[in-house]
């Protein structure tokens, strides 16, 4: 997590959080929960799971809804235009103060979640160019493009990266005025911007973006092979306009995973070409990258100089290094594996348990000898249907104080919280998730976050969600809050 002033920040020293997420604990869920949960203080049992709170069983139809029974909605908006076609797909999601920032592949929406059972739309961005994954950062919020456009500007139409003058990158938009947000400021970046991740600079003057980007071609003047890098921008945060590409530093000098070709259900993992994700804990100085065939660590002590501390490939079960999310204590790390790039049916009993996975690994060693050590796998444990593309996708940490949970979105797989806090034995203890999707497109949940008391999901086609867990196990984190969140920015729940 990240904030715009420490000061800012609602203090309480960690003793008295864990004396107080000890009294929580010792409560019991009718004070807190549906009638239907259990009276004992330890949520549901797996059989509890299993019986699904509306009585359904198997694969929910194309107009139902599956949850276990401490998961329960409580808002929603459907997408709205001009952001409600079926190629308008929703994706990542940040958050400040009363605020939610929703990227969308036409731009991005603002939302009061004042109210979270009734959310609001403050303003919305027409601002085409795929992916659009967005953080903010004080009075700025940032963008991802990652498709060729003619020019830089939120009017541009598609043109071929085989083009010289095509445009993709980060932009900068002002928004301290939410209902009115202003273009400030693009910058273009090589291969464009998939994701970025916002790493503050430690005398807070500036903003780093670390951009992940892939896919290069000899055809692309922009984006040539072997592209073995990042792109670092840094945004001086009065004068966002200068915003430039400082460094664009290789991290793989020696190629990094050749990758070998197959199929879904035969498997392949993705030749190393860029990175897709990188998440950084500023706090300790570490980066992890998903970076498609390998994860990474990276020490950050000098924000524009990454030092790679362990490399891990797993060819056998991993086919796209996704996204990384670090445990509280910044001592484990979550990968997950995009099997089939989300567009896949991932989640059925050809594909099994292993392959499309999260993967967990502590971090063992110190300083320089810190290594990442493979743990065990974790996959949603219902079967979708397969029409139903399914795969481990964005997620964050549920706050709770001595504990390893997430909250993490699976496409049509739905919503799962799911506790790892026994690295060799992860286990879901919660879950919500929709029927399949009507029309034969792109669906589900793509990114999933518990902010301030509540998860918020970007339901691709269906639009924004409210899920209100109910549950002695993360009861606790509904005390604790924060004024800003950018997901890939972590930061210590209850140290700062």
């Amino acid at each position: 997590m990240t904030s715009r002033a420490t000061a800012r920040r609602r203090r309480a020293p960690l003793a008295i959080l864990g004396a107080l997420a000890l009294t929580l604990s010792t409560l019991t869920a009718p004070a807190l929960a549906e009638p239907d949960l259990p009276a004992d203080g330890a949520g549901l049992s797996q059989a509890q799971l299993e019986a699904r709170a509306d009585g359904t069983t198997g694969i929910p139809g194309e107009n139902e809804v599956s949850r276990s029974r401490n998961m329960v909605k409580v808002g929603s908006l459907p997408k709205q235009a001009p952001f409600d076609t079926t190629s308008a797909l929703n994706t990542d999601l940040a958050f400040q103060d009363n605020y939610a920032f929703l990227g969308n592949y036409n731009g991005f929406t603002i939302y009061d979640i004042r109210n979270p059972r009734k959310p609001k739309i403050v303003s919305q961005v027409l601002c085409p160019g795929s992916q659009n994954d967005v953080s903010v950062y004080g009075n700025l919020l940032f963008l991802s493009t990652d498709s060729s456009r003619n020019d830089n500007s939120c009017n541009s139409v598609p043109q071929p990266a085989s083009v010289k003058e095509s445009w993709e990158g980060i932009k900068v938009f002002d928004i301290s005025d939410k209902k009115a947000p202003k273009y400030v400021a693009a910058v273009e970046t090589d291969c464009g911007s998939h994701t970025h991740t916002l790493v503050p600079a430690k005398d807070r003057k500036s903003v780093y973006l670390y951009v992940s980007s892939y896919s290069p071609s000899a055809s692309f003047p922009d984006c040539q092979p072997p592209h073995d890098k990042i792109s670092i921008v840094k945004v001086p945060v009065h004068n966002p306009a200068q915003a430039s590409v400082i460094k664009k530093p290789v991290l793989f000098p020696d190629g990094g995973n050749p990758g070998h070709t197959g199929t879904v259900e035969t498997g392949y993992t993705s030749a190393t070409t860029g990175c897709h994700d990188i998440t950084v804990y500023p706090q300790l100085d570490l980066a992890a990258g998903a970076c498609m065939g390998d994860g990474v660590l990276w020490d950050i002590s000098d924000r524009e100089n990454l030092v790679e501390l362990n490399r891990v490939q797993d060819d056998a079960h991993f086919a796209f290094w996704h996204s990384a999310t670090f445990n509280n204590s910044g001592t484990k790390v979550v990968f997950t594996d995009e099997l089939g790039g989300g567009g896949a049916a991932t989640c059925n009993e050809k594909i099994g348990p292993n392959r499309g996975a999260n993967g967990i690994y502590d971090i063992e060693g110190k300083g320089k000898n810190r290594k990442l050590v493979f743990k065990s796998y974790y996959k949603i444990p219902r079967m979708q249907a397969d029409t139903e593309n399914c795969v481990a996708h964005n997620g964050s940490l549920i706050p709770v104080p001595g504990k390893d949970i997430m909250v993490q979105s699976w496409y049509q797989g739905g919503i799962s919280v799911w506790d790892f806090t026994n690295s060799s034995k992860p286990r879901e203890i919660g879950f919500y998730e929709y029927g399949v999707q009507p029309g034969n497109v792109v669906g589900g949940t793509w990114s999933t976050y518990y902010y301030n008391g509540y998860i918020y999901s970007s339901e691709i086609q269906r639009g924004f969600d409210v899920i209100d867990m109910r549950d002695p196990r993360t009861f606790p984190a509904k005390f604790f809050r924060t004024d800003e969140l950018n997901v890939q920015t972590q930061g210590n729940f209850y140290r700062w």
